[in-house]
């Protein structure tokens, strides 16, 4: 079963409570898992701290997302405790920092890594924030056994992605009319938020707004540029 595990919390160090801040009328979480929608999927889970449970229980009810509230600072173990209680045998993970996720990438590097039967699959050379990860359930759990620095478990994947030899990577660049590594989609900072408002505002009336090519495309209109460079991307 593939599911879609949201990671998503209240607290941010460098930008406090984005996760709630508004982006056309609704929070920024309730947008990002409006995009993950359009990302075929079994099972829709945003996975968050306690100290979140009660103002993301609401939004992920309206948005179709079951909502599970785990450790804080393991995210990895968080990770594991919903596959465990979903029995998801393939998990995209995403982030609640990104409203602007390429949901047609996401559809195929979770197609070509179920393919391929890899334990990790992400693209490089895409835009900061415009990715998701396919991750294997197993290989999740096989790593929680062994990560131990707080980074791995911070972070979810980096055992998976540092250990080739444990597991199957698929690591491929995005095909060209996705790239823009040099681009911010993400949501980290008050400037990246301003930025964000902007673009979504460009885009809410783009009838197929979550197709990269379309983000790509008014991402570059916002940044002054009509058209994207060429750009030879090296993997990340």
């Amino acid at each position: 079963m593939t599911g879609i595990i949201l990671q998503a919390r209240l607290d941010s160090t460098r930008l406090p409570g984005k996760a709630m801040l508004p982006l056309d009328g609704k929070p920024l979480v309730y947008r990002v898992m409006e995009a993950l929608n359009h990302i075929p999927a079994n099972i829709r889970i945003i996975a968050c701290p306690e100290d979140a449970f009660s103002s993301f229980k609401p939004l992920a009810q309206e948005a179709g997302f079951h909502i599970f509230h785990g450790p804080k600072e393991d995210v990895l173990e968080r990770y594991c405790q919903v596959v465990r209680q979903f029995s998801i045998t393939r998990i995209i993970r995403a982030t609640g920092d990104n409203p602007f996720v390429f949901t047609d990438a996401a559809s195929f590097i979770n197609s070509e890594a179920i393919s391929l039967n890899a334990d990790y699959a992400g693209y490089s050379g895409l835009p900061c924030g415009a990715g998701v990860e396919s991750v294997s359930g197993s290989a999740l759990l096989h790593a929680a056994e062994e990560a131990a620095s707080s980074y791995e478990r911070e972070h979810v994947c980096p055992y998976l992605y540092n250990h080739g030899e444990k597991f199957l990577l698929h690591r491929p660049l995005a095909p060209f009319h996705w790239q823009g590594r040099d681009l911010r989609l993400t949501i980290d900072t008050q400037e990246d938020y301003e930025k964000a408002v902007q673009l979504y505002d460009m885009l809410k009336n783009e009838p197929c707004r979550y197709d990269g090519a379309v983000i790509l495309k008014n991402k570059w209109r916002l940044s002054g540029n009509e058209t994207q460079p060429c750009n030879n991307c090296s993997r990340n």
